[in-house]
């Protein structure tokens, strides 16, 4: 039975992969001529914290990251965000049905508390890059989740969309359904794959709540109102 329900943010909750994927082949570009791969993307970029990001992207400007770190963070912040379709839905039906949320990411705390004002809901917990000592793939992000909310891993499901963040969330011990139709994100170690959350439901009964959609369901147990 599933206690708590935590989101990535980037892909997940807010549709950022395109404005992400600019912003660093507008650094790169500007930096180096070179232009973004399609490798580079999938490798290094989504569901990577900046660091990685950089260092990956640019191995011969050791001394320029930080500042290269903060020019592309600065680009992310300022742009403007559309919802995932169907997710500001789901996360008023789980509040109305309380059962606890949780936000994930490997974003600042900045982007976060700005991209996610128009949500109009407060999670029980948010976990930022500033929170942990190492980034997705790692555990830890999905592990200082559990923590924070006193919840066993194998009752948490998390909602992904990159293959490191499903790996994080398997290696913490958590379920994870994948946001996209990237075959990776199966192979990663997600039970499936949805295109938005525009199918979802969140149905109660005399059993329980549940939460359903065409490729899976499962029981959600209450837990504690949303702060």
């Amino acid at each position: 039975m599933i206690t708590a329900v935590l989101f990535d943010m980037d892909g997940v909750v807010i549709d950022s992969r395109t404005v992400i994927e600019s912003v660093w082949a507008r650094v790169l570009a500007r930096r180096t001529g070179r232009d973004l791969s399609r490798r580079d993307i999938d490798e290094h970029v989504h569901g990577r914290v900046g660091s990685h990001t950089v260092a990956a992207l640019f191995p011969d400007h050791p001394t320029a990251h930080a500042e290269i770190w903060a020019e592309a963070d600065e680009l992310e912040q300022s742009a403007t965000y559309d919802l995932i379709p169907g997710v500001h839905a789901l996360l008023r039906a789980l509040a109305a049905a309380r059962v606890t949320t949780g936000l994930v990411t490997g974003s600042a705390a900045g982007k976060t508390r700005a991209a996610t004002r128009a949500l109009d809901i407060r999670f029980a917990t948010v976990i930022t890059r500033e929170d942990v000592r190492n980034a997705k793939p790692h555990p830890e992000p999905y592990e200082r989740a559990c923590a924070n909310l006193g919840v066993r891993p194998e009752d948490v499901l998390v909602f992904e969309d990159s293959h490191s963040g499903v790996q994080a969330a398997r290696a913490a011990g958590a379920r994870c359904v994948g946001i996209g139709d990237d075959p990776a994100l199966l192979e990663a170690g997600a039970l499936a794959t949805i295109t938005d959350f525009t199918h979802l439901t969140v149905r109660t009964d005399s059993a329980g709540t549940h939460l359903e959609s065409h490729d899976f369901g499962l029981t959600l147990s209450p837990g504690c109102p949303q702060a």
